[in-house]
């Protein structure tokens, strides 16, 4: 199989094509990139990205800029190179896994893509991916020809695209454990897992019940965690007793009668102890307060 040629524009970059480049590295082992705006060039490439105005994949070109654009998302935003990237190869380099896909879609590749078309309605604020490409453009107070700082970006996102898609998997898998260790609790309002997993969302979308979360810690002992009343709230459902606040291993461990009781956190969310035991005997202290 000859290898394939890869185009996209020169000049200064942007995460669109940047992460686009990133992507296919992770389809095709090697292939030979040429970033011009020589239509020539362009014409003869198998795949293009962010130039050349046109939108066909089955035809290998993925561009946005044409007028009309390249469509949008059921929410309204638009496509950039990107997500037209993502459409077609994301499944396959999420290996198959339509919700890991849509996962990195709607929390990386959208926001890339809404950005890049200047769509801001719903994008969070302060310094982006997309602002942190662009930094790696040279400056004009440097000679470093742009060529090689697009090769630096393209390392830097296939990074984190990695890592995104791990993290997008991580989540994913956890729901089905977390919403097993929430049928079979003995106590609704307690929910132990047997290691740490991601948790907040699916107790949140399974329970109005659950007060408290029981996991070991990556040290061997135990915490006991609050469910705030949202994802990203520093409000609890029940804090864990006030007593307890900034108390560490003597003075917990007199305040609560247990032995090996290690800290309770100021904010009241999260404590531990030395065992699975002690660590339960808090949930039910806090459970009575």
């Amino acid at each position: 199989m000859n290898e394939i040629t890869i185009a996209t524009h020169n000049g200064n970059f942007h995460a669109d094509d940047v992460f686009s480049i990133a992507a296919l590295t992770k389809i095709f082992p090697t292939f030979k990139l040429i970033r011009t705006r020589d239509l020539e060039l362009i014409g003869k490439a198998d795949i293009v990205i962010d130039v050349g105005g046109e939108y066909d994949a089955d035809a290998g070109r993925f561009d946005h800029h044409q007028r009309g654009g390249a469509g949008a998302r059921e929410n309204g935003i638009p496509y950039s190179s990107f997500g037209l990237i993502w459409q077609k190869y994301g499944l396959e380099i999420c290996g198959g896994n339509q919700d890991i896909a849509n996962s990195v879609d709607a929390g990386l590749v959208s926001t890339i893509d809404a950005i890049d078309c200047g769509h801001v309605e719903g994008v969070p604020t302060g310094i982006s991916l997309s602002q942190t490409i662009s930094m790696f453009n040279p400056t004009w107070q440097e000679d470093k020809h742009v060529d090689i700082c697009f090769d630096e970006a393209v390392v830097f996102a296939s990074h984190v695209l990695t890592r995104f898609i791990a993290s997008s998997s991580g989540g994913i898998s956890a729901k089905t454990i977390v919403a097993e260790a929430i049928e079979n609790a003995e106590d609704p309002r307690v929910i132990v897992l047997e290691k740490y997993i991601p948790w907040k969302r699916t107790v949140h979308a399974l329970s109005q019940e659950a007060l408290y979360m029981i996991y070991p810690s990556q040290s061997g002992q135990w915490r006991i965690q609050t469910v705030p009343v949202e994802p990203g709230s520093f409000e609890d459902r029940k804090p864990l007793p006030a007593a307890w606040a900034g108390l560490a291993d003597k003075e917990l461990q007199d305040v609560t009668g247990i032995a090996d009781a290690m800290f309770c956190h100021n904010g009241l969310f999260i404590a531990g102890s030395e065992s699975f035991e002690s660590t339960m005997k808090m949930a039910a202290m806090a459970l009575a307060e």
